[in-house]
């Protein structure tokens, strides 16, 4: 069969009909014995092989198998084999054998090139079974981090053998001993108030060798075992349960310091072709073009076919398994646009039905890298089909980033912070969230991810620093590039939806430049906990919008009617608006709230509306809600700064 058919088969309803399987797939050990079940519906042979050790040796034993119906290939013992490894020979439809690990694997041996047989109650650490996640906070603060980025710096107090990998998420009590005390880790993140952490990919990747040195870098965006963790993260890369323990020790630990946790997944492309999914089942789970080669809608080689129902079935049984086996709270899909609207809403109801609606948080990537050949018909998760998928689903915002800082067309591309075009009204629609109105494609604030910088491109300072230092000192603290952070943080804070940010965005993260740093050195990439303290009036600033943010109603609101919260927004002069919004609900002390937004580098004034406005924030300070200074008539905002106000209700004036 030449590829074109190959492909026009796997997308018919007749081969749905008639390989379509809901067994569970892999590898499965008890006191009764071990099944193995391998589905591989074009292959003419499968051989099991069975080995002692993740890498080396000569296989104990190998088990030619027998197709059984719905394209299974399975092979049951009475032998308990776990913690052997194993992979299969599968001789494809081209007549080629290839060795592959098996796609459906729970634990694989170094580098993830054999999967591994494992009783999963084994790794579970002391305690797993009572570990739970906080309550759902009634609003949710997104950190993003890495497992290396965040414990790398020697500086940050973490024991030698913890530094980048899972078991510093364990460690309680580290701390900067420089200028004095400071805490790092997961101390520190308690100490900024966010509620939940994603995670960058800690799926087993490729492009890292597991067994190499550990100064070794990337991101993780090249899934090789998507139901296995990373082992270049763990203590023993070699002994397939050591990566798996660890990471549940890591979140547990999340969860016991009140942390949700998000995990970052990319059922988009694979690593290569050369990976279990392709190598049991060649073109089946990825989309080809109509020579036959791979789609490359995500520029990183190929395409997954999220469209055909065994590969749907693969992610959602994915999700479900790092849910139900990990504890995960969420996902963050890279490239949405990639995958179909019904597999997004599929598996936003399967969370539902398994855990209760609204538990798990689903957000992503409204966009890809370029066209994908989906088969046809299929609607994809971009921002123009956002109203096709649940509500509840969200996508990050880059309308919104872009406006307030600048675009990423290059360096130099500006916003409002750092001196592009600014009015009430596009102010108006970042602050709504682009939610909810006639052209908006959020269907409500529940679906906008606002956000200024993420692992992607330049950092916010070093965005800043290139418009706004003509010395492109990175490093250095500039007050100019300080006063535009605290500034873009203000309106991010103050927008409708759910706010993300990038871990060490609050203390002026820099890449020293750098806009693509997945591969660069961990000591480009890592948290520079010595510069969280030597910026901390900054992370001050962002932690006291959090806790203000948490107070405010109005800005809480996820409904799609939140919009009309906004009641009036007004250029007050040129570089300078304001907005009023309804801010009333639960135990709210302020029934309205001012927006004020000084861009331009003149001081200017404005009138107050009617009644008693207490000073919430500034330019300056993020805390002026703990004081009781309050103002009526008219006030003046400084260049460069902005001011949020709140009107006290009869019984708090």
């Amino acid at each position: 069969m030449d590829l074109l058919k190959q492909k026009q088969w796997f997308d018919s309803a007749e081969f749905d009909r008639q390989f379509f399987c809901d067994e569970p797939l892999g590898a499965f050990p008890s006191p009764q014995g071990t099944v193995f079940r391998l589905w591989s519906p074009a292959a003419s042979a499968v051989t099991l092989r069975i080995f002692a050790a993740g890498n080396g040796g000569q296989p104990l034993r190998q088990i030619p198998l027998t197709m059984s119906d719905r394209g299974l290939w399975v092979w049951e013992t009475e032998e308990n084999l776990s913690g052997r490894y194993y992979d299969y020979l599968v001789t494809a439809a081209d007549g080629v054998e290839r060795a592959s690990g098996d796609p459906w694997a729970r634990a694989a041996g170094v580098n993830g090139l054999r999967s591994m047989v494992i009783d999963l109650a084994s790794t579970d650490p002391a305690g797993w079974q009572e570990d739970k996640a906080p309550p759902l906070a009634d609003e949710q603060i997104i950190c993003e981090t890495s497992v290396k980025d965040f414990s790398w710096d020697p500086r940050g107090g973490f024991a030698e053998e913890d530094r980048g990998r899972y078991t510093a998420f364990c460690r309680e009590g580290t701390t900067l001993d420089n200028d004095g005390l400071h805490p790092t880790g997961i101390d520190y993140l308690k100490s900024l108030g966010v509620t939940h952490i994603q995670l960058m990919p800690v799926y087993d990747f490729g492009f890292t060798d597991e067994a190499g040195p550990r100064e070794q870098y990337n991101w993780g965006y090249d899934p090789v075992n998507y139901n296995v963790p990373e082992g270049s993260y763990s203590s023993d890369p070699y002994h397939g349960e050591v990566r798996i323990r660890e990471l549940k020790q890591a979140i547990a630990s999340l969860h016991k310091n009140g942390f949700r946790v998000i995990m970052d997944v990319v059922y988009n492309h694979t690593f290569d072709l050369d990976t279990p999914l392709w190598l049991s089942a060649p073109w089946y789970f990825h989309r080809q073009k109509a020579d036959g080669s791979p789609s490359n809608g995500s520029a990183c080689g190929n395409d997954v076919a999220t469209e055909r129902s065994m590969c749907s079935h693969y992610i959602r049984q994915s999700v479900l398994y790092w849910c139900e086996e990990y504890h995960m709270d969420g996902f963050r899909f890279d490239l949405m646009g990639l995958m179909d609207t019904k597999l997004l809403n599929d598996i936003q109801a399967d969370l539902d039905a398994r855990f209760g609606v609204g538990e798990k948080l689903l957000y992503g990537e409204p966009w890809s890298a370029g066209a994908t050949d989906c088969r046809p018909g299929t609607l994809l998760g971009t921002k123009e089909n956002l109203k096709k998928l649940d509500r509840r689903i969200g996508a990050f915002c880059d309308s919104t980033r872009d406006l307030v800082k600048g675009g990423l067309s290059g360096p130099e591309a500006v916003g409002f912070v750092n001196g592009g075009h600014f009015s009430a009204g596009a102010l108006a629609k970042c602050v709504t969230g682009w939610a909810g109105q006639e052209g908006d494609v959020f269907q409500a604030p529940s679906q906008t991810i606002t956000y200024l910088s993420c692992h992607d491109d330049w950092t916010l300072w070093d965005k800043l620093v290139f418009t706004l230092d003509p010395d492109r000192d990175f490093a250095a603290r500039k007050e100019s590039v300080l006063t535009a952070s605290r500034l873009a943080a203000a309106i991010n804070f103050c927008c409708q939806g759910r706010v993300f940010f990038l871990s060490g965005e609050e203390f002026g993260r820099t890449k020293l430049g750098e806009k693509n740093s997945y591969r660069s050195s961990p000591e480009i990439n890592k948290i520079d906990w010595h510069r969280a303290w030597t910026n901390q009036p900054l992370a001050d600033y962002y932690r006291g919008l959090i806790a203000l943010r948490k107070q405010l109603p109005g800005l809480k609101d996820k409904s799609p009617s939140a919009h009309c919260r906004l009641r009036l927004a007004k250029d007050l002069a040129p570089g300078c608006a304001a907005l009023l919004l309804d801010n009333r609900g639960g135990e709210s002390r302020w029934d309205e709230l001012i927006l004020i937004y000084n861009v331009s580098d003149q001081r200017r004034e404005a009138n107050l509306p009617e009644g008693q406005w207490q000073t919430l924030a500034d330019g300056q300070s993020s805390f002026l809600w703990k004081q009781a200074r309050v103002l009526t008539g008219k006030t003046e905002i400084p260049a460069g700064s902005c001011l949020i106000l709140g009107k006290l209700s009869g019984q708090n004036k």
